[in-house]
């Protein structure tokens, strides 16, 4: 018997085309016809392993997600080391996809692996002596500053023609620089935001003991 012309689909497959198109065509780019198109099969294909495009994007979100490293938490290890951990690689696994985040930012709802990750750091600032709503409120507040890093690239949004501003923004002359200098300067300012924020909950932990 010949090979089929069609690779079989999964789970997996599917999965993964989806998130590919995600990445390449944003959100608004994913649809079960244009998902079945770019595996080469009939939409009602897909619908014997996912039921709707919902559930495409949830597997998505598990599958970026599962890859977020709580272990620090979970160790037991102290919260500033384990919450700059944490924020890492929540950025690292948020900024391979930063067409996915709008998605995600509409909160942990009902899929396992955010209210894992949920479960686990907040049983970790609490086991570290925080209340249970200071808790609440710095998991979100990390949440929003590991969003807010992932969702595009401030450095990329300057284009590099110097006389742009130094004719008109003349404070800004060097920010022709700063397109070359991306991948730099986002880390960069990514890392200061994480520092200063931990810094001032360092404080507040203390006021509150």
């Amino acid at each position: 018997m010949g090979r089929p012309r069609v690779p079989l689909l999964s789970r997996e497959r599917i999965r993964d085309t989806a998130l590919t198109l995600i990445d390449r065509d944003g959100l608004a780019g994913l649809s079960m016809r244009k998902l079945a198109a770019e595996l080469g099969v009939q939409a009602a294909s897909l619908y014997k392993h996912y039921g709707t495009k919902d559930e495409v994007l949830d597997a998505i979100v598990h599958r970026v997600i599962s890859g977020v490293d709580t272990s620090a938490f979970e160790r037991g290890d102290e919260w500033p080391s384990a919450l700059a951990d944490w924020a890492r690689s929540y950025r690292t696994a948020l900024a391979a996809h930063p067409n996915l985040v709008p998605y995600l930012a509409e909160g942990p709802g009902h899929r396992d692996e955010g209210m894992r990750m949920a479960n686990a750091v907040h049983g970790g600032l609490v086991g570290a002596g925080w209340p249970p709503r200071e808790a609440t409120l710095i998991g979100a507040a990390t949440r929003h500053l590991v969003m807010g890093s992932s969702v595009g690239s401030f450095a990329r949004g300057f284009v590099d023609d110097v006389q742009v501003y130094r004719d008109r923004y003349p404070h800004l002359e060097q920010a022709h620089l700063l397109r070359g200098r991306a991948d730099q300067i986002d880390t960069a300012s990514f890392e200061l935001a994480l520092s200063s924020f931990i810094d001032g909950l360092r404080a507040r932990y203390d006021a509150l003991r």
